[in-house]
């Protein structure tokens, strides 16, 4: 029965909030004066809001236009707002007092995304993002203009992925400008962008891009239901939605992948991903995901197949050393000498014979050491960040070699783990093997190899337990789609590659036509003298 009440309360408290925001909205007045007294009180008199009081209509009607410095473009306030206001004359035909709003509105302001406002719930929506109000004397209602400006980043290289052949665009911190670059590669009218806000204080724009025809409708349909469930007090990246919307927020590995990079974007929704904008923002989430979509690199598709598919299985042995070196050799040297080759072990008995600490007390001093340092280069400026990290691994080797607190070997094999790190694509995939490496070491030195074993089956029945979005996480490996290969762990050439991802796409898997296999001028002139020779020949 108590746990009964505790549900009922916990029931009752998260529907109060709901029940305060659908309350009544507040109307505006019809006094001028009045809405202005009103507005000033709601901001308290903040600084950076701007309120300028007019007459037009050849000096009979009195009006006031509103908004925040350094969110909007002054000069189309300047040119298309307030000249055409100051020009107006007395209109030939009468006006209402009430009906001025719409007059002004169709014959006045030139500029575009004119819209009325009837409460201040929406006025302030409106003001926030960079909009300009206008309030008329006598009239219960606002216009709302769009001038969003202000300052913004520009268009740039992404730093957090590079590409060595490819566009050098990233995205910035603008929704619009994101949301554009993608349409500039993507020219189909069955590109949809849906818009919502999220978040109570902060009304954070959030827009979901697929293509309708190719992307999964149940797909999308759990998108926009996760993203209305989401009742926060605020939204400043997109790293909020990810952690409150991925199938399993307990797993160590990341379930939806995320780029910087509007060609990356441009790939994935064609696909039949969707991708998730959050104004202010450069990062945009994809879904569904899976396992190896965090080994494939941009470059992989500028590249020829065979050498794209080379550095994808680079990428994944690698990965697989990230995890297993450090752990392997605490393995070996604590209970598995008989597996290391002789002279080997007599090299390694006479490096550790200076060392005080077991080997898995030596790994853990070496990799904190290395994660620190990994730290510190990031955090620091750029200008000193990578020269720390690199000298500092040096000195630090070194000093901790001579100090006899761990052997060269160790330092050798942390310093290949730091290295193979580095290569996964994928920053999530990356942190979350650092993580598990530590609990390998663990495992390692507490059962050897049967434990690395064992971890080994359950990290791959953890795997293929995973679910994106209802699509399975290891695919096409589990389950096994052989027709999806020809873009997983290999890339098959572009005339190979006719279908999209089954599993991704729910409708029209087609990708492109047949016979796109490149062949040399003569081949093709000699087919087609003999296809034609075939047909006189029936004739």
């Amino acid at each position: 029965m108590p746990y009964r009440l505790r549900r009922l309360f916990k029931s009752k408290k998260q529907q109060a909030p709901s029940s305060a925001d659908q309350k009544e909205k507040t109307p505006l007045g019809t006094s001028l004066k009045d809405n202005l007294k009103e507005f000033k009180k709601r901001t308290g008199n903040s600084s950076d809001v701007v309120i300028r009081t007019l007459t037009t209509g050849g000096m009979q009607w009195e009006a006031a236009i509103v908004y925040i410095d350094g969110i909007v473009d002054n000069t189309s306030i300047d040119e298309f707002l307030l000249e055409p206001l100051l020009q107006l004359e007395v209109p030939t035909t009468p006006v209402l007092q009430q009906d001025i709003p719409d007059y002004i509105s169709e014959q006045v302001i030139a500029l575009g995304g004119i819209e009325s406002v009837l409460d201040w719930e929406t006025l302030f929506e409106a003001v926030t993002i960079g909009r300009t109000i206008l309030f008329i004397d006598g009239a219960a209602k606002a216009l709302s203009t769009s001038t969003i400006g202000g300052e913004r980043r520009a268009v740039e290289e992404p730093p957090t992925e590079i590409s060595i052949r490819g566009p050098r665009e990233g995205f910035t911190e603008s929704i619009r400008t994101n949301t554009a670059m993608v349409r500039r590669r993507i020219k189909n009218p069955n590109l949809r962008v849906k818009t919502m806000k999220i978040g109570r204080q902060t009304k954070t724009n959030v827009e979901i891009m697929y293509l309708e025809g190719i992307a999964d409708e149940k797909v999308v349909e759990e998108v926009r239901r996760r993203l209305k469930q989401m009742d926060m007090g605020s939204i400043l990246d997109s790293g909020y939605i990810e952690e409150l919307i991925e199938d399993q927020p307990s797993s160590p590995f990341p379930t939806i992948h995320f780029t910087e990079r509007p060609d990356s974007a441009a790939g994935n929704i064609l696909e039949g991903r969707v991708a998730v904008f959050v104004d202010g923002s450069p990062f945009i989430l994809h879904m569904p995901a899976v396992f190896i979509q965090f080994f494939q690199s941009v470059d992989d598709y500028y590249s020829r197949s065979y050498i794209a598919s080379s550095l994808r299985m680079l990428r994944i042995m690698v990965f697989l050393i990230s995890l297993y070196a450090p752990a392997t050799y605490v393995a070996a040297t604590t209970f598995h000498q008989e597996m290391i080759p002789t002279q080997l072990l007599i090299v390694l008995s006479a490096q550790r014979e200076a060392v005080p600490f077991p080997a898995l007390i030596e790994a853990f001093i070496m990799e904190m050491t290395f994660e620190v340092l990994r730290e510190a280069g990031i955090r620091m400026p750029k200008a000193v960040g990578q020269t720390v990290s690199i000298v500092g691994a040096l000195v630090i080797g070194q000093a901790a070699v001579q100090a006899g607190i761990v052997s060269p070997a160790m330092v050798i094999i942390v310093a290949i783990t730091a290295i193979a790190s580095f290569t996964t694509p994928s920053y999530s995939m990356a942190i979350a093997a650092r993580l598990i490496r530590f609990f390998l070491m663990v495992i390692a030195a507490t059962f050897g190899f049967y434990g690395l074993i064992l971890s080994f089956i359950m990290m791959t029945a953890h795997l293929c337990s995973l679910r994106s979005f209802g699509v399975p996480y290891m695919a096409p490996l589990a389950p096994f789609v052989p027709a999806d290969f020809h873009d997983s762990i290999i890339r098959l050439p572009w005339w190979k590659a006719k279908e999209r991802p089954r599993l991704i796409s729910g409708q029209n898997n087609v990708r492109q036509g047949d016979d796109l296999k490149p062949e040399a001028p003569g081949t093709q002139s000699i087919r087609k003298q003999r296809k034609n020779t075939g047909d006189l020949n029936e004739d």
